[in-house]
């Protein structure tokens, strides 16, 4: 049995959760009806959740998530609020509060809610668990991250991490720069997910007008004329499989809102109508914009985005990964080779060089381009630099002397400056300041 908190300053609901979760024979109970007994309570207690409500005398629901989260406590919270307490709940996810519930609450979603709470505990702990030193061969889908080749620990602790958020229904958000593979994680997630025999489908959330989106991805009901056929969505296409939307921030608001309660629920509705209906898919996001950021506030709903950010991924750059180039620049050639019909073995040590000293600002897909190029203009069996497009060539050497540079405090490079000065005139201060530009004193207080 699971070892529930339930705090709330009203008895009759903390009555009633007690006894309504006892007959599931699931959760053994604690309740608290007053706020500050719940720190001591925290300290003596192993938990696996807590029932929280937000609005209470003495000590508030928030301050108990922050001293939560100032303690490094990492028990999952389900938050409880009233109708117009909304934004209060959306502030205590900010705060890691997996997820909240209006009064008054329905069995059903209390269940399918602290249910969902407990398995992403069950994986964050997995994956703060995993050894430091990791390998793709670990991994119990391995052929699912099989267009991923890396070498970089991160890389590899971030498949760990998603093969274990496959195992669930979880809707996850992955987010990075343009062209670090973002939809490839989102398939490899999917083909390592129990839905992998079922749909998967890749939408630009941008790639359809405002207009006419809702339609689209939603679906219309016929007109009470006939002259509008009744038309399903995107949505019932991939029923029981993985949705995946690319640049998720570029829906409109209203869509954001109903994008939400298919995520919550389940449930959405087709264009002109009203009739609710049911679809089992998974959904997956991405963005290449951190929206947690208070520029995006109103831009996208604050509900809906942490509801996505509970389950987060985001993939490293490749110049931070650099150790990965030629690896994938060898990966992407065997596969243009071979679509081309060419023959070719390798790439110059001149032309790992150059490409290892770019900092590839689009990411894996530029280096997979650049890598098609040079193979389809290749002359010889190797690569030769003469192979990459001149921008590349123009880019390379000031980014090389950039990334040589290391900034230095000012102090360590006079110390270093005085010192081998010094050592030039074997010793000889007079000389030492003379050459440095100030008085045989000032050098006195600088060696001091």
């Amino acid at each position: 049995m699971k070892r529930i908190l339930i705090v709330d300053d009203d008895v009759a609901v903390t009555n009633y959760f007690k006894v309504f979760l006892m007959q599931t024979g699931l959760f053994d109970s604690t309740v608290v009806n007053d706020s500050r007994e719940v720190e001591g309570l925290l300290e003596r207690e192993n938990l696996d959740l807590i029932l929280l409500d937000m609005d209470m005398p003495n000590v508030s629901g928030m301050d108990i998530l922050r001293a939560m989260r100032d303690k490094g406590d990492d028990t999952p919270v389900v938050v409880l609020t009233g109708v117009s307490d909304v934004d209060l709940a959306v502030k205590a996810m900010k705060l890691g509060a997996f997820d909240y519930l209006i009064k008054p609450i329905d069995d059903d979603k209390l269940l399918e809610v602290l249910d969902n709470a407990l398995e992403h505990s069950v994986l964050r702990r997995t994956i703060s668990d995993l050894p430091t030193e990791l390998t793709k061969k670990d991994l119990a889908y391995a052929s699912a991250f099989e267009y991923f080749p890396t070498q970089d620990q991160k890389m590899i602790r971030l498949f760990h991490q998603a093969e274990n958020l496959a195992s669930s229904d979880l809707n996850i958000f992955i987010w990075g720069e343009s062209g670090t593979g973002k939809e490839a994680l989102a398939r490899a997630i999917h083909q390592a997910s129990p839905r992998r025999d079922k749909p998967f489908v890749a939408l630009e959330a941008d790639s359809q007008t405002t207009e006419s989106f809702p339609a689209f991805f939603f679906g219309q009901a016929r007109d009470w004329s006939g002259t509008r056929k009744e038309t399903p969505g995107l949505i019932d296409e991939v029923n029981k499989g993985t949705l995946f939307l690319n640049n998720v921030d570029a829906l409109a608001l209203p869509v954001q809102v109903r994008l939400k309660r298919v995520i919550q629920t389940g449930e959405y509705y087709r264009e002109h109508s009203t009739r609710i209906r049911k679809v089992d898919v998974r959904i997956i996001v991405s963005s290449t914009k951190d929206l947690t950021k208070p520029e995006y506030a109103d831009d996208f709903n604050r509900d809906l985005l942490y509801h996505l950010m509970v389950n987060s991924i985001e993939i490293p750059a490749l110049r931070e990964r650099s150790v990965d180039i030629s690896l994938l620049a060898e990966f992407f050639m065997k596969e243009e080779a071979e679509k081309v019909g060419k023959k070719i073995t390798g790439f110059e040590e001149e032309f790992l060089e150059l490409i290892t000293n770019y900092r590839f600002p689009d990411n894996v897909q530029e280096l997979r381009t650049i890598v098609a190029g040079a193979v389809a203009n290749a002359q010889h069996e190797t690569i030769s630099a003469s192979s990459l497009p001149p921008y590349i060539l123009k880019r390379i050497e000031p980014e090389k002397d950039a990334a040589a540079f290391q900034p230095r405090r000012v102090e360590e490079v006079v110390r270093e400056h005085v010192g081998k000065t010094l050592d030039h005139f074997r010793g000889d201060r007079e000389r030492a300041a003379e050459a440095l530009g100030i008085t045989a004193k000032k050098l006195d207080k600088l060696l001091q």
